[in-house]
């Protein structure tokens, strides 16, 4: 007799559901799992006889055919381990209740205790949608698949009490979701530890108030690094839809923290300069979210930027714009979201004193033009501001005035983003950085002194199409901030000034 329990599988971001049927029959002893599996399925057939065996059950000597359907797509990782035990249990009568409105998952241990395992809240999602009532989920991953409506999630530690909780022996209990994601964030920094570099601070506010791209160039120890990792603090706060969207990514990375049911910060990526473009990317035999991916809904930033290889760089290019990533493999070809915003720092220079006021830069000419030649200028037209980090003058360092905190700084940002939450409601559209080209002209009316300016700006810098593009999108956030439906001169005169400093630097 054949019998069945379900289970579910995992293919990028979207979960499926795997019948696993098992036959039990007289012949010689075998066990044998089919249904295009890996060699990690395979191996759970060592597994399971041991949890049966240590968990005080019989272990039946026949011949065992597992099938996982459907049977034409490919079945990875340890997670079919526990409804081929129950299958098995089900098979031999140590299981004389119905499962046909459960799903289960979960590897085992050889003692039969139930490890954790990666993708647990996409596929909690995808059970609910198929009507399972009741989803088995290893205990650590509880509060994850919790978060999920309309499905209850049962946390299970073992075998034995399993078993014992589906033959009506114990009462099954399911994990309550965590109400706390709306708590208040508490955060290590803060802008109001930074002196100076008001210029910079100003720069940093645009873009997080519009989402938008941003590199910092400047002198050694003038505090890039510092603001960047301060953006976070002034950053909206995510809604509920980009909390689950965020912590599916994290749980198929195997990133997210035991124990945790919603990432409810906006993610900081900092990938070191040696990275590879498929560490940025993504990769894997089966595609695995990279860095890009990581960062979605968050700020992706790369410190030393002329440091990352030419490949890394500019595999950047495509996902910026789409804000999604496809990844290629032979077994399998995989899109993961990833609508970051993008937080470049550098040095002028090799030895990092180009242009400095004070101290005199040991490089050529010819060195100076080779470092910078390291960022292209389509990756260099996709960040919408430049800004310069100036070194911090000694007045401002020793100035007991204290500086604006990101509690402040966030209040006007939130504001600007409540005004675009209304501008582009009913739309797919999170900021002004997302503006699409149909509603550029239709969002972003200029009165006539502002589109003469936009126009000289445009002639004079021979700014390329996407410039211009950007260029609108940030004086957008301008007047936004200015509390101005219609774009004017100094928006487009500030907006203008943040597209200037490749023209220095670049003398493009």
């Amino acid at each position: 007799m054949v019998v069945c329990t379900k289970s579910m599988g995992l293919f990028g971001m979207n979960a499926f559901e795997v019948n696993v049927e098992t036959d039990i029959s007289n012949g010689m002893a075998a066990f044998d799992i089919v249904g295009l599996p890996d060699l990690s399925v395979k191996e759970a057939r060592d597994r399971v006889r041991s949890a049966i065996r240590n968990s005080g059950f019989t272990f039946p000597l026949k011949r065992i055919v597992v099938n996982l359907a459907p049977a034409n797509v490919k079945k990875a990782g340890s997670v079919y381990d526990l409804p081929i035990l129950l299958s098995l249990l089900l098979s031999t009568g140590e299981i004389q209740s119905d499962l046909s409105e459960y799903a289960f998952i979960g590897e085992l241990s050889l003692g039969g205790e139930v490890r954790p395992i990666n993708g647990v809240l996409p596929m909690a999602i995808q059970a609910k949608e198929n009507g399972c009532k009741k989803f088995f989920v290893p205990a650590e991953n509880a509060a994850e698949g919790a978060v999920v409506d309309g499905i209850e999630i049962i946390p299970t530690k073992n075998i034995k009490t399993l078993v014992s909780q589906l033959n009506s022996k114990e009462p099954i209990i399911p994990a309550k979701p965590d109400k706390t994601y709306n708590r208040e964030r508490v955060f290590d920094f803060d802008f109001a530890d930074v002196r100076g570099q008001y210029e910079a601070k100003r720069a940093l506010e645009v873009a997080a108030c519009g989402g938008h791209n941003i590199m910092l160039i400047g002198s050694p120890g003038a505090g890039k690094s510092m603001l960047a990792k301060r953006i976070p603090t002034i950053l909206p706060d995510m809604t509920f839809d980009e909390m689950i969207e965020t912590t599916k990514i994290h749980s198929i990375a195997g990133t997210l923290p035991s124990g945790t049911s919603l990432i409810t910060s906006r993610p900081f990526r900092s990938p070191h300069h040696t990275v590879s473009p498929a560490g940025l990317s993504g990769g894997g035999a089966i595609p695995h979210p990279g860095e890009i991916s990581l960062a979605h809904n968050g700020v992706l930033f790369l410190d030393e930027l002329p440091e990352f290889s030419r490949a890394s760089m500019e595999i950047l290019r495509q996902p910026i714009e789409d804000g999604q990533v496809t990844i290629s493999r032979v077994n399998a070809t995989l899109t993961y979201p990833c609508s970051i915003m993008l937080v470049a720092a550098m040095n002028p220079c090799p030895c990092g004193y180009y242009g400095h006021p004070s101290r005199n830069c040991t490089c050529s000419p010819k060195t100076v033009s080779r470092y910078l030649a390291k960022v292209s200028g389509p990756l260099l037209d996709r960040l919408d501001i430049h800004i310069e980090v100036p070194p911090v003058e000694f007045n401002s360092l020793s100035s007991s005035e204290k500086a604006e905190s990101s509690a402040e700084i966030k209040k006007r940002v939130d504001k600007v983003r409540k005004i675009q939450n209304e501008r582009f409601k009913g739309t797919s559209i999170s900021c002004n950085a997302k503006i699409t080209s149909a509603l550029l002209r239709e969002v972003c009316p200029l009165d006539d002194n502002a589109k003469s300016v936009l126009n000289k700006s445009f002639d004079v810098m021979g700014l390329s199409a996407r410039a211009y593009d950007r260029i609108l999108k940030v004086s957008r956030t301008i007047a936004d901030l200015d509390g101005s439906e219609v774009i004017k001169t100094p928006h487009i005169l500030e907006a203008v000034q943040y597209r200037s400093l490749d023209r220095k630097y670049w003398h493009s």
